[in-house]
């Protein structure tokens, strides 16, 4: 089985037919990190999305969020689960909401959204552990695979061969996608970043979540690759076949928390995953 190897331009002209992210979520990843946000600013970037308000609601009013009563509008959902939570639920939304493979290429979105959740929530939580930015971290754990999916989509034929590819060699996706294209997943998950501008601290951590070197400092690089071997080794995409990735020793003695921090953050995730899944429907 063969498959045309892929270099750099011909990834940035596959990542070029992918629609854009909505312009609300482009400017609220943007906004990531800064604290001068005001509801009526995010209220009235959502009124340019009616769809994407929607779904904002819907989740909104999902049983995870345990509201009294029916939220009825955005600057209702804004004024009662906070600004900060709002944006990430629109983000997430929003990305979750741009990506469609052809069902031929045999990749299965559930696993993918489920084990990007669940980075997500862990890295939420070390982040607090480790007194990082907890909706950076959020982000990044969410977005850290971004590459996969974004292949399946701009190159449809060929990630089907790097299925094929993983399943016959038992090997982990980013071995299966180097072997046979000729590049992986972080790399264009990166490259995907740069184009829809995202900062430059957040490329990073999608382009080397799977090698961190203490270069990078015990930053977000570190901490989006914890968050994904926590979420594999918590299981929690389904597969039956999840592997946990090796850490780099340096990485987890800079980073990792102590063995009953480990336990209790582990319960808070599991506790939280389940509902965070409904409310983005996955």
């Amino acid at each position: 089985m063969s498959s045309p190897r892929l270099n750099r331009e011909q990834v940035l002209a596959g990542l070029k037919d992918l629609p854009p992210l909505p312009a609300v979520v482009q400017e609220l990843m943007a906004s990531l990190g800064k604290d001068d946000l005001s509801a009526d600013t995010i209220a009235f970037k959502l009124s340019r999305d009616p769809g994407l308000s929607a779904k904002t609601l819907r989740m909104a009013n999902s049983s995870f969020y345990g509201m009294s009563r029916q939220v009825g509008s955005v600057q209702e959902a804004l004024a009662i689960l906070g600004l900060r939570t709002v944006r990430t639920l629109v983000m997430a939304v929003g990305v979750r909401g741009n990506f469609e493979v052809p069902p031929a290429v045999g990749f299965d979105l559930d696993h993918f959204w489920r084990h990007a959740i669940g980075t997500a929530l862990c890295a939420q939580t070390l982040a607090q552990e480790t007194r990082m930015d907890g909706d950076i971290a959020f982000t990044v754990g969410l977005l850290h695979d971004i590459g996969r999916i974004s292949m399946a989509c701009a190159f449809p034929d060929d990630y089907a061969h790097v299925l094929a590819h993983q399943r016959e060699h038992d090997i982990a996706p980013i071995d299966a996608e180097r072997a046979v294209l000729g590049i992986d997943h972080a790399v264009v998950g990166g490259l995907l970043a740069e184009k829809w501008q995202f900062s430059p601290l957040i490329a990073e951590a999608i382009t080397c979540h799977h090698a961190p070197a203490m270069h990078h400092g015990p930053g977000l690089v570190g901490l989006v690759h914890l968050a994904d071997a926590f979420s594999h080794a918590l299981g929690l995409s389904g597969e039956a076949d999840e592997v946990v990735p090796s850490t780099p020793p340096d990485i987890w003695q800079a980073m990792a928390p102590n063995a009953d921090t480990c336990l209790r953050m582990f319960a808070q995730i599991e506790t939280q995953f389940e509902g965070v899944c409904q409310a983005l429907q996955v």
